[in-house]
């Protein structure tokens, strides 16, 4: 049986408090949990009969939430406008982006498990395939996964212009480089024109520092060209017929913010379960631990179970945990309709395992996505996304169903997704009131 804090007796938290939240002594005594199907939410699919994904999967476990909990809808950032899944995650998490984020390219590197100075300048990156005339054919290189840590080997701890140059591979075609020296800025554009059929863009600078920084950024594209389009990994995968991972394309360059950590502001002490490096360098940066799972690939191959296990377990010693899983919006990317579907249901099945074990009445539990990725554009739009949130304390509405539609009519109504986490604390009766 979890053991739970009991609010003071007026349910609003002790006043005085460096933050307004009400400080938790000891780790494991909540058991708050978000469960993020990253990029789940979506639009009518003709395919299915104009339904949702939601709406015509087998999501049981999902709908008990909303049967036996507050219902809404959050825009993770502010109304239409089209999130990322950084953003949205820090949102979500109780932060407001617009005062911490300085861009990808920083916790793709802290998901990655490279440890950040204050002045080093980070990119997000991607393996691409170019062909004979440096157009761009495959932006994902076929979605590389086994080889590219080998390729990126072999562009890591190069040196140029005193400048060093750390690059690491996140997940599948996903990377990372970091610059670490002086007089080096984030001021410099991206590489990547985020479509085929053309040439990369060349990165250019602000400012002397930027300038400085573009020249060495131009130097190592030159070097990557070579050293991968020679590379004896990539005339293996030409000779299998898949395509090569001969490129890198660079975007979000960024540098460490200064955060308040989820312990202080929250008095709450909170791990992060995820595949994808993007969400775990989200978690870093917020002081949440990670909780590395077996088999979470960040893909639709993830293993849902043993996430669903990893989460169970560690509400054992965090207050909260965060769990993210991926494959919904891979699949929207690809436009791929019934991988989606399925994907759901997985999740469901994760979600159906955790009540199942810890038992839902020691839950405080909330279904939610990070932002909407409808099948039929391929990439994230400003549409809100359904939430459910079940609490003993909770005041349980009328919805029935978990989707985008039904939970529109529930009691939480329509938040941003900073909202969410201080909803769920209070119905754990953690913090103060604001006044007298």
């Amino acid at each position: 049986m979890v053991l739970r804090v009991t609010p003071p007796s007026n349910g609003l938290g002790l006043r005085g408090d460096k933050n307004p939240f009400h400080e938790v002594k000891v780790g494991g005594q909540l058991s708050i949990v978000v469960l993020v199907g990253d990029g789940m939410s979506d639009r009518r699919v003709s395919i299915l009969g104009d339904r949702t994904p939601l709406q015509y999967s087998r999501n049981r476990n999902m709908c008990l939430i909303s049967k036996l909990g507050e219902n809404g809808i959050i825009d993770p950032i502010s109304p239409g406008i089209t999130p990322g899944s950084d953003t949205a995650h820090i949102a979500l998490l109780g932060y407001d982006p617009f005062e911490i984020y300085t861009g990808r390219g920083v916790l793709e590197a802290l998901g990655s498990g490279i440890s950040l100075k204050r002045g080093d300048i980070a990119f997000r990156c991607n393996f691409c395939t170019l062909d004979e005339k440096g157009v761009i054919v495959d932006r994902r290189a076929g979605r590389i996964r086994e080889d590219g840590e080998i390729l990126a080997k072999s562009l890591d701890g190069i040196r140029i212009s005193g400048v060093k140059i750390k690059f690491k591979q996140a997940l599948a075609h996903r990377c990372v480089l970091v610059l670490r020296g002086k007089k080096i800025s984030h001021e410099v554009t991206d590489t990547d024109p985020k479509r085929v059929g053309v040439k990369p863009l060349i990165p250019k600078g602000r400012g002397e520092d930027g300038e400085r920084t573009a020249e060495i950024l131009r130097e190592f594209l030159n070097i990557a060209k070579e050293t991968l389009s020679e590379h004896p990994v990539n005339k293996e995968r030409i000779r299998k017929g898949l395509p090569p991972a001969n490129f890198i394309l660079l975007r979000g360059a960024s540098f460490l913010p200064e955060v308040q950590k989820f312990k202080e502001r929250f008095g709450v002490n909170g791990a992060c379960i995820a595949g994808m490096s993007l969400v775990k360098g989200v978690a870093r940066l917020l002081g949440l631990d990670v909780v590395e799972v077996e088999g979470a690939t960040g893909g639709l191959d993830t293993d849902v179970l043993s996430k669903a296990d990893a989460t169970i377990s560690s509400l054992d010693k965090y207050d909260f945990v965060l769990v993210n899983v991926k494959g919904t919006d891979e699949a929207s990317h690809d436009g791929k309709v019934f991988e989606k579907v399925n994907m759901i249901e997985k999740i469901d099945l994760l979600l159906g395992r955790i009540l199942e074990e810890k038992g839902i009445e020691e839950l405080t539990i909330a279904v939610t996505a990070d932002h909407t990725t409808p099948l039929e554009v391929k990439k994230h739009t400003g549409d809100p996304v359904p939430v459910a949130i079940y609490s003993k304390s909770a005041r349980r509405d009328s919805t029935r169903l978990f989707d985008e539609i039904s939970c529109s009519s529930g009691s939480i109504g329509r938040i941003s997704g900073k909202n969410l986490l201080p909803i769920m604390f209070n119905l754990e009766g953690i913090g103060e009131e604001f006044g007298e």
